[in-house]
């Protein structure tokens, strides 16, 4: 198992959280060759065959399952109860489309206790140790701290049961969700519903980030943002889909998912899809600004989705995740 020393984290975490807390990504770290085959990746890499990856169900089973997919508007039916978020009486959803996918975005595959494969999405933030995803809280709370982590592999731009990077495997001690996140639970605190992972090299020693590129985080920016390209992962698909369309302010009217949420509209984003990333156009690439998750764990319906606030409950969590600092976890 290849593991960076907790030393470079604490160096780089300073400089790391000015830059982030003024909306800029870290500097990237001074590039090298790959650290030497890792044996967990190429266990990993054999683990997740083709049909085991088709195969897997996605963790978030309540995303988008309370409609059908929408052709372009919302019915006026839609909408009448406070409890069940999505499309407006004559929204315009705008489409998705299926693609081949982008380096920085992909999907976890692992396996839950009982040996049934699982699925959800994430993105690969710019970070010193070059080893980041980013996520939903729902999907990765289950693996902090001393959690049996069962086959938990991020595999960037999969598709049609293609690993064209590798299978990079989830550090021990690697799953960083918010303490607010574990003791409200996914409703109370769906305002926290994001999490950071750090992955191991792959199967030839090559660090995430140094294969594939990152993302800039982006934290404070507000509530609207045009244009917003969303890219996650549907469960069994064989690629992923990506729609083009703008964020809005959501106020909460369920006192049971409080707080207030980016809302996008973009049609037949369902299970499977939870912790994609919504990203807009920086000058180096691309920022995120959010995650599909927070307000019903992402949205009852495929054409609506939503992510927790970017603030400074994010900036200390990644802070915790780039210095190496012990992951919270479930109260005893």
């Amino acid at each position: 198992m290849v593991r960076r020393t907790r030393i470079i984290r604490h160096t780089a975490a300073f400089a790391a959280a000015l830059l982030l807390g003024a909306g800029f990504a870290p500097a990237a770290a001074a590039e090298g060759g790959p650290a030497g085959p890792n044996p967990a990746a190429a266990a990993l890499d054999a683990y997740w065959s083709p049909a085991r990856m088709a195969a897997a169900l996605p963790a978030d089973a309540g995303k988008g399952a309370g409609a059908g997919p929408s052709t372009r508007a919302a019915s006026p039916a839609q909408s009448t109860d406070p409890t069940v978020d999505g499309p407006r009486p004559g929204e315009y959803i705008p489409p998705s489309r299926s693609f081949d996918g982008i380096p920085q975005a992909g999907t976890f595959f692992w396996t839950d206790a009982n040996g049934t494969g699982r699925t959800c999405s994430g993105s690969v933030v710019r970070s010193p140790g070059r080893d980041l995803v980013l996520s939903a809280g729902h999907c990765l709370k289950g693996y902090a701290g001393p959690s049996p982590r069962r086959h938990l592999a991020f595999v960037p731009q999969y598709h049609d049961g293609l690993k064209p990077f590798g299978v990079f495997p989830v550090a021990a001690d690697g799953v960083y969700v918010s303490q607010e996140y574990y003791d409200l639970g996914e409703h109370a605190g769906a305002a926290y519903d994001f999490g950071f992972a750090l992955t191991e090299p792959n199967q030839d020693g090559t660090r995430l980030q140094d294969a594939v590129g990152g993302v800039r985080l982006l934290t404070g920016t507000g509530y609207y943002h045009l244009p917003v390209r969303m890219i996650g992962y549907p469960g069994s698909a064989q690629k992923p889909l990506e729609c083009w369309s703008w964020t809005t302010r959501w106020d909460s009217d369920d006192p049971a998912d409080p707080g207030t949420f980016p809302r996008i509209a973009c049609d037949a984003f369902v299970g499977g899809t939870s912790g994609g990333p919504m990203l807009v156009p920086s000058p180096d690439g691309w920022a995120v600004i959010g995650v599909i998750g927070g307000y019903h764990t992402g949205g009852n319906t495929p054409q609506v989705s939503y992510s927790a606030y970017f603030g400074a409950a994010t900036r200390a969590l990644y802070r915790a995740a780039v210095t190496g600092a012990l992951p919270a976890g479930p109260a005893s």
